[in-house]
């Protein structure tokens, strides 16, 4: 196999050169060639998506294409996604390997180990474990192996209620903010849940609780607050809010929508022009939806909240970087899980998708 081409030389190009090599790497590539990119991308990357969307999706169609190579405009976990359902014929690229997540990082197996012999030694056989799409492969096997299963951020209340109708108690993992909300969604009570603390090891709340939440989360979505849904209501009276359900219980309640990147992009589109939003979820999102939608006024929540930080790791300089290598016959940044791990999160992808 050739050497790799130096990363370093790319850092060097300006934007047009970046462009025009991209191009014209993916026009030699072909059909060999699948992009994805998910909706948080930065528009420079995303404008070269072959399709864009949310991680489960975009894996989803690189499992349904004839492409060998399938580069990933996202992290890590949804990488492993890929990996997981494409064939062995199929080789998935992640621009730069650092691109993780800070909620995935949340959860190790260690961690999830620890509680679990907790909650068994308590609930003997009692307790499902449901674990949020952001997350490693490692624990997507976990649950494949005791009985658990997936969700994604769209998908949790059937999740929750698949458990739930088996008489088992759920211990949801690694977003305690999604996990709370898809509880309170259908008809949970506070009292029904418990945190646990992945620091202290500790159970906090009611020791009998129906539903255990993993005190993880994503450092994006918390960062939106009450003052800022009053001050875009003051600004823009008739508004309407719609954040991701990774928010605050008590931000949900006070927006007057709350669903996953694809409902959000779904209510949007389907709105009527002149219709206004104030959008609670990542601002790459928030700017593509505006300049895709110009007969409606569509803006960020806040202005303060930063972009994710790994997903702005994937640039033009390392997509470039991967495809002019795969031109040179040399893969960079393959991501490729053991087959014992691939199996035991296909389990639980697998029983997932079957849960309607």
């Amino acid at each position: 196999m050739p050497a790799s081409l130096d990363i370093n030389l790319y850092k060097t190009l300006n934007s047009v050169e970046l462009d025009r090599k991209i191009l014209s790497a993916k026009e030699k590539l072909g059909s060999e060639l699948l992009i994805l990119g998910h909706h948080y991308m930065s528009k420079d990357v995303l404008k070269f998506a072959d399709f864009k969307g949310d991680s489960f999706r975009l894996s989803q169609q690189a499992a349904e294409s004839k492409a060998k190579y399938i580069v990933f405009g996202g992290v890590f976990f949804m990488a492993e996604t890929a990996d997981i359902l494409t064939s062995e014929e199929q080789t998935v690229i992640l621009p730069d390997l650092q691109a993780g997540c800070a909620m995935a990082d949340m959860a190790d197996a260690n961690a999830i180990n620890d509680c679990w012999y907790f909650l068994q030694n308590n609930f003997p056989g009692e307790v499902i474990p449901i674990v949020y799409i952001n997350s490693s492969a490692e624990l997507k096997a976990f649950c494949g192996k005791n009985g658990g299963t997936v969700c994604t951020s769209s998908s949790a209340d059937r999740a929750l209620r698949w458990a739930f109708e088996q008489g088992k108690r759920v211990l949801f993992f690694p977003d305690e903010h999604l996990g709370r909300n898809t509880g309170k969604k259908l008809g949970l009570s506070e009292d029904s849940m418990a945190v646990w603390d992945r620091q202290n090891k500790t159970l906090s709340g009611n020791a009998h609780a129906r539903l255990f939440l993993w005190n993880g989360f994503c450092p994006i979505h918390l960062k939106f607050t009450e003052e800022h849904i009053q001050k875009v209501r003051n600004n823009y009276p008739g508004i309407n809010v719609i954040v991701h359900p990774e928010c605050s219980n008590h931000l949900v309640k006070l927006a007057d929508s709350s669903g996953s990147t694809e409902h959000i992009a779904k209510v949007i589109a389907e709105s009527p022009a002149g219709s206004q939003w104030a959008v609670g979820t990542e601002i790459n999102m928030v700017q593509h939806l505006a300049e895709k939608h110009t007969d409606k006024l569509i803006i960020p929540l806040s202005e303060t909240v930063e972009p994710c930080m790994d997903m702005s790791k994937i640039g033009r300089e390392n997509l470039l970087w991967c495809l002019e290598n795969l031109l040179g016959g040399n893969i960079v940044n393959q991501v490729k899980l053991t087959a014992q791990t691939a199996s035991g999160a296909k389990l639980a992808l697998d029983r997932m998708l079957s849960i309607k």
